[in-house]
């Protein structure tokens, strides 16, 4: 979407959609995240290569119907 300012990219993120997944496992230490309407997922696997995060999609399925606006949920891959 051409969003490339990362002290913006939380506000864009919830004029738009629910829910912002990312890898960055420092977003919810630099952001204060109960200002934005949306839940944030962070994935943590041991790369950020495709093949490391798919086997993330299940945990991600959970955790969604759980997730509170404003806050940071972590799904973690069993074998880090």
């Amino acid at each position: 979407m051409g969003w490339n300012k990362k002290g913006q990219l939380l506000a864009l993120a919830s004029a738009n959609f629910d829910v912002f997944i990312t890898v960055d496992r420092n977003l919810s230490f630099q952001q204060n995240l109960p200002q934005f309407n949306l839940g944030v997922i962070v994935l943590q696997a041991p790369s950020n290569r495709l093949a490391d995060l798919k086997p993330l999609a299940q945990g991600i399925l959970v955790v969604l119907p759980r997730l509170i606006k404003g806050e940071a949920v972590i799904v973690k891959a069993l074998f880090t």
